[in-house]
């Protein structure tokens, strides 16, 4: 995986999964963090970013997806349990299958990343401005993004990759 430390920081290449169902977002935390963020993992040398997610919805969740277009590049900075980061995020608009049990059976739903235990669950796009999210740009963008999709699909448009800087250093 790309993450190594350098002077004060803790650098990451990370993958990220934008799943929509309707008016709805997946997102997950790590047991014991009061935070949710969007699915995803750091991309291993040689690997393609989209080929990452695939591959962390499938160890994490058992689940295939296809990732059909890269949204956002990110250039995050944050600290998380005492370390400072500076991480370089790739989010992807991701599809679950139509059989997949995240679309047909309620959540919430539980996940593994090595020895970490994951909880995810579904979140309606209107009420992520009461959730803290990270980055914390995601409660507005996703709600814009919803809003372009649908607009998307009218105009028969691409939507632009947008590229996004977040300060969140304490």
């Amino acid at each position: 995986m790309i993450s190594f430390d350098i002077d004060n920081y803790r650098y990451n290449l990370r993958a990220a999964a934008l799943i929509l169902n309707g008016d709805r977002v997946l997102l997950h935390q790590i047991e014991g963090d009061d935070f949710w963020f969007v699915p995803g993992g750091r991309v291993d040398a040689g690997e393609l970013a989209a080929a990452t997610v695939v591959r962390e919805m499938q160890e994490e969740l058992a689940e295939v997806v296809t990732c059909e277009k890269l949204l956002w590049t990110v250039e995050n900075f944050f600290t998380y349990r005492g370390q400072k980061h500076h991480e370089l995020g790739l989010y992807f608009l991701t599809h679950l299958k139509p059989e997949s049990r995240l679309l047909t059976t309620a959540g919430p739903y539980t996940g593994t990343e090595g020895k970490l235990k994951l909880h995810f669950d579904w979140f309606r796009l209107a009420d992520l401005h009461q959730l803290d999210i990270r980055p914390s740009f995601l409660a507005q963008a996703l709600t814009g993004l919803q809003l372009n999709t649908q607009l998307n699909k009218q105009l028969n448009k691409q939507l632009p990759v947008q590229h996004i800087v977040q300060h969140e250093i304490e």
